[in-house]
């Protein structure tokens, strides 16, 4: 399965801005590809302005994401701020090119942020089919809780879309191959670059991770989008002849 991360500087509050930025970027792809994956708040930045930017499920960025994964012929996914029943998600959406989508919902909000304060945290951990890949996303703060992605043979590849700021970068980095050796899985994080309205810097680094824990790809923190084959049968072979899952300990999430 071919994979392609786009990594970019978002405009602050400007979701228009940030959709034709995202467009002219996947329309700049040379190559076709089955999967691209956007930061978190592709649409907005991180804010907490929840109130003012949230999108219900048939809003603007629903439809674009919709609209895009038809033209480019690929799956799309990404977070963005939606209100649902009264209530405010940060939520990551898979659209396919036929319009069908899966979500997930922000499990870990991030307390340094107070977002626990304007959105509401999902509880049900997600794993969907694509291309015959199993894929369990994730948002960014989950990045830190290693229970929450701990596989149960369940999937092949985490997806970590992340508004992640330049003073923890070594964190990201970090535990994104960990997340990769610990699961035998690989592993996809997306980040963002610039500097958002609270004037806080982002050092991207999105990246493409084996199951060795082994950058394939890395964009560090250039406005770019790189693309990467992942190959399911290596995976296989190699949780064969390394089976180490068969002696993890059992555990039950409260």
């Amino acid at each position: 399965m071919n994979v392609t991360i786009v990594q970019a500087d978002l405009h602050w509050h400007d979701p228009a801005a940030n959709r034709a930025l995202f467009e002219a970027q996947i329309d700049a792809l040379r190559q076709p590809t089955d999967l691209i994956v956007l930061p978190e708040m592709f649409a907005t930045g991180f804010t907490m302005d929840a109130v003012t930017y949230a999108e219900s499920m048939d809003g603007a960025s629903m439809r674009w994401l919709a609209t895009m994964a038809a033209r480019s012929r690929s799956a799309i996914c990404g977070s963005l701020i939606i209100k649902e029943r009264d209530r405010y998600y940060n939520r990551f959406v898979y659209m396919q090119a036929d319009g069908a989508f899966t979500c997930y919902d922000k499990r870990h909000l991030f307390r340094l942020a107070d977002e626990q304060q304007h959105y509401t945290a999902g509880s049900d951990r997600v794993v969907f089919e694509h291309n015959g890949f199993r894929i369990c996303p994730m948002v960014c703060y989950d990045l830190r809780f290693p229970v929450w992605s701990r596989s149960k043979g369940d999937y092949d590849l985490l997806i970590y879309v992340a508004n992640w700021p330049s003073r923890r970068h070594h964190a990201w980095t970090t535990l994104l191959m960990a997340r990769a050796i610990e699961n035998q899985c690989y592993v996809v994080g997306v980040n963002r670059t610039g500097t958002d309205g609270n004037d806080l810097p982002y050092s991207g680094g999105s990246a493409i991770i084996d199951y060795l824990g082994h950058e394939i790809v890395t964009l560090q923190d250039r406005i770019a989008c790189a693309s990467a084959d992942i190959d399911l049968a290596g995976l296989a072979r190699f949780r064969e002849r390394f089976p180490f899952h068969v002696d993890a300990d059992s555990f039950e999430l409260g």
